[in-house]
């Protein structure tokens, strides 16, 4: 080995050397002109190359490519995005032929059961971050089809932030982590992420999803899914509608509550995760009903916006849901790994019957999951994996490659040949060879955005005035979080600009929490293509909605009891009686009920019955819970008395508009909470009392009659009525 004198480029390995050859690879940000990674200066970069401002993205774009490819390989071996997911087998069947629309032969018999897998993720964070961060959540399901798989890409949100798929590597390397200090993780909470944001208008109707309760499901069974583009079904005839693709959860779309969401990261990361696998582990299958809305071709230009720009949304007023089939999830995964982690999703996997659209964030997705797989596989083959061969037969001359599983037999291994006969053939249309739609296109070759994308704020402003006043309420203080933790004051003057567009109310209520003022004069700095266009706001007659309550989950809540977590909260002394009847109710309505104490082990019944401890103070808490039920037995009462985690557990459930049930003395531990203003059952009387949530009985009330009330107030989920009381101490 040479030493410094031999080699006088080595001068020694310490610190300042060390920094001393890094220095050359070293680039501070200044006055420069953007370039490829080949050095040529980059004139635009905001849109990708098209065949006219609505026509298909160009494969030839070199630098949309370049940038596509450097973002899907810069996570290895985790994906870029989507990172943390949760997966489940199960199967989808239509209610009827849907074959008048499509002949996607999976969607016209409604006798075959096809085998689908789910996978549910967030967006943003690492493999190893929460479950319960403020973020989108992925909502991918591959449906392994007699004619080849068919994946529907998705997510819980049915809009997006970009409309160009050029700018996808912009926003996530906003979003992600800051690349001088890898924080925060898993937030969108600082300056990169709202710096770019409030400089490109088109996210603003997609950050009022993220502020809102969408952004913080309660579970994965209690979220809707959208495909977020715009496709096409063409049935047998050639005729084509566009569709937009929805799941709706049978159990209705809940959420947490912000202050929840943070605590759960942190008591049980896999929040989310759990609660999936112990649903189907249990028996309590996830169900959701796909759901279409269809616009026939010739009213393509019948909305006052674009139907291929992903940062709107089709409101359900103008264009009804139709129901089409239902998706139950009824199997866990056997190994995580090969299952949940290596299955592959591409919204380019379509069979006849389905195709896409000239969306520029679409098209941009059809080339950009292939190379991300490619990356994170090293193989072409990853389509040879278990959890990613399609259930129809596969014949190509694809061959060689790590991974390769298949033995291809014989000399042949092109097309056209002699010596193989010829096979493997193409088929014809008619025996399911698919045939893309024979859409008309032509322009010239121009970087540049279709006018009919240029209105950001309409939908935005479509979104907050048809929330109740609830849902407004955690949009600010969700606002308020994220804008708080911005510490570049032009930043949240330049992001309430935007949010005066969209409605004045908001801007002052955002502005009140975050220092700075709403601006007299709106300023956009243009980003290309986009400022802010007064117009636009006008609601054009018969073309769109002033308000939608479609996209409002409190005004199309569920109220439903089933799966329903219930938290008894008990000590040696308890009353068996009132214990056992409320279990048994609770299981009959179909929720699950754990006993939590203060120590795990058996806990014995004033009459001497024992029962077994579900979950202790230490490792749960009322966050992990839907409603909190205290039973009778003064022993218990006067122990949970002198029990702070006890006390806690009902404050904080109680902060949380949780539905909390008391009987005989557990009446008696509501009242020494201190909770202000409670309306209780009076102990001597036969009344049962139902005010907010609370549901209190006597001894002398019927337990029958209490179930059927504290039933009623589990069903509502929330008691949003209980939230002004800001004095509660949890």
């Amino acid at each position: 080995m040479k030493n410094s004198q031999e080699n006088p480029a080595f001068d020694g390995v310490n610190e300042n050397s060390k920094n001393h050859q890094l220095e050359s690879f070293r680039e501070e940000p200044q006055d420069q002109y953007m370039t490829t990674d080949q050095g040529v200066r980059v004139n635009h970069t905001d849109d990708s190359l098209k065949a006219g401002s609505r026509g298909p993205t160009i494969m030839e774009d070199f630098h949309f490519r370049e940038r596509m490819t450097h973002l899907d390989h810069e996570s290895i071996p985790e994906r870029v995005v989507h990172a943390r997911g949760s997966g489940a087998h199960g199967y989808f069947q239509p209610y009827e032929s849907f074959a008048k629309y499509t002949k996607a032969k999976f969607l016209s018999n409604p006798a075959v059961k096809t085998p689908v897998f789910v996978r549910f993720s967030t967006v943003v964070g690492s493999r190893g971050s929460a479950d319960t961060v403020r973020d989108v959540r992925g909502f991918a399901t591959k449906f392994y089809t007699e004619d080849g798989n068919y994946d529907l890409v998705g997510n819980n949100i049915p809009v997006f932030f970009i409309q160009d798929s050029i700018k996808f590597p912009d926003l996530v390397h906003a979003i992600k982590p800051q690349p001088d200090n890898e924080m925060p993780q898993a937030s969108a909470a600082h300056d990169t992420f709202w710096d770019f944001a409030s400089l490109m208008p088109e996210t603003m109707h997609m950050l009022l999803w993220v502020l809102s309760d969408r952004a913080l499901p309660r579970s994965f069974r209690m979220m809707e899914g959208f495909g977020v583009h715009t496709f096409r079904f063409i049935n047998e005839e050639g005729k084509a509608h566009f569709v937009k693709f929805h799941w709706r959860p049978t159990l209705g779309a809940h959420s947490l509550v912000f202050d929840e969401a943070q605590k759960l990261a942190g008591k049980d990361p896999d929040y989310l995760r759990r609660d999936l696998y112990e649903a189907i582990d249990m028996g309590d299958y996830p169900e959701f009903e796909l759901c279409v809305q269809l616009v026939p071709e010739e009213d393509e230009f019948k909305f006052d916006f674009d139907l291929l720009d992903a940062t709107k949304l089709i409101p359900e007023e103008l264009v009804p849901l139709k129901p089409i089939g239902k998706m139950v999830l009824n199997r866990n995964p056997d190994n995580f790994f090969a299952e949940t982690e290596q299955v592959a999703f591409h919204p380019g996997n379509v069979v006849p019957g389905i195709d896409v659209t000239n969306d520029p964030l679409l098209q941009g997705r059809l080339f950009s999951y292939v190379d991300t797989q490619l990356n994170r596989f090293n193989s072409s083959n990853f389509t040879e994996l278990p959890i990613n061969r399609p259930v129809a037969p596969v014949h190509n001359h694809n061959g060689a490659g790590f991974m390769r599983q298949t033995i291809n037999k014989g000399k042949v291994n092109y097309f056209p040949n002699s010596l193989g006969n010829g096979y493997p053939k193409m088929a014809p249309e008619k025996e399911g060879g698919y045939v893309h739609y024979a859409e008309k296109v032509e322009g010239h070759k121009i970087r540049a955005r279709s006018e009919s994308f240029k209105d950001h704020y309409t939908q935005a402003t479509l979104f907050w005035n048809s929330l109740t006043e609830v849902e407004k309420k955690h949009i600010v203080q969700a606002a308020h979080f994220e804008l708080g933790k911005v510490e570049t004051k032009a930043i949240r003057e330049r992001m309430l600009g935007h949010f005066n567009i969209i409605s004045p109310e908001l801007a002052q209520r955002v502005a009140e929490g975050i220092g700075v003022d709403v601006p007299k004069h709106v300023e956009q700095e243009s980003t290309g293509n986009f400022v802010a266009d007064e117009a636009a706001k006008k609601i054009k007659s018969g073309k769109s909605v002033h308000t939608a309550a479609s996209v409002s989950m409190e005004k199309n809540k569920k109220d439903a009891v089933k799966t329903r977590k219930v938290a008894i909260l008990l000590e040696d002394g308890f009353n068996y009686q009132e214990v056992m009847h409320v279990k048994k109710a609770l299981k009959e309505a179909g929720a699950q009920s754990k006993i939590v104490s203060k120590l795990l082990g058996k806990r014995k019944a004033a009459t001497g019955e024992e029962i077994e401890t579900d979950k202790s103070h230490i490792t749960t808490g009322s966050i992990m819970f839907d409603a909190l039920y205290i039973p009778g037995g003064a022993q218990s009462i006067a122990a949970l008395q002198k029990e702070g985690d006890a006390l806690h557990f009902v404050l904080e459930a109680f902060k949380h508009c949780k539905p909390i049930g008391a009987t005989s003395e557990g009446i008696t531990f509501l009242k020494a909470t201190s909770i202000p203003d409670l309306n209780l059952a009076s102990e001597t009387s036969e009344k049962i009392v139902s005010a907010k949530g609370i549901v209190t009985a006597s001894p002398l009330a019927g337990l029958e009659e209490f179930m059927q009330e504290f039933l009623t107030a589990i069903g509502k989920h929330r008691h949003w009525d209980r939230e002004e009381k800001v004095m509660i101490p949890a």
